[in-house]
């Protein structure tokens, strides 16, 4: 059975940082595209970046580039979404997925049709 599970989130004052986390069990996350998704209240699920099995894409949405970003530890099957100078807009829940089709490429997919398995969430709020 396949499980993941996102925590490091929180409450963090603008121009803070936050690490999210992104392991799993019953999959290794290596051989797999990994996204990170985020949903605001009263606004659409986005995706924010991903990270293709092997090492030769990583996506990053417009309002994110240069502060956020993506990594892997294959060594404890995780996934990191890395968080700088957060902003209130980055307030949202936050989700990992898996895209089982894109194992062994170069390549993630940035839309979320494309992804399998989903995390539970974890609660980033950005406030003063």
């Amino acid at each position: 059975q396949v499980q993941l599970v996102e925590s490091g989130g929180g409450l963090v004052q603008p121009g803070g940082s936050l690490r999210l986390s992104c392991a799993a069990s019953g999959l290794t996350l290596a051989d797999y595209a990994i996204g990170w998704f985020r949903q605001a209240p009263g606004k659409e699920r986005e995706g924010v970046s991903c990270i293709s099995s092997l090492d030769g894409d990583r996506y990053y949405v417009d309002s994110v580039k240069g502060r956020f970003t993506v990594s892997r530890d294959n060594a404890v099957n995780t996934v990191y979404l890395q968080m700088n100078s957060l902003k209130p807009d980055d307030t949202a829940v936050y989700y990992c997925a898996v895209a089982l089709y894109y194992g062994q490429s170069f390549y993630c997919p940035r839309g979320d049709a494309n992804y399998d398995y989903w995390g539970q969430g974890t609660q980033v709020s950005v406030s003063s």
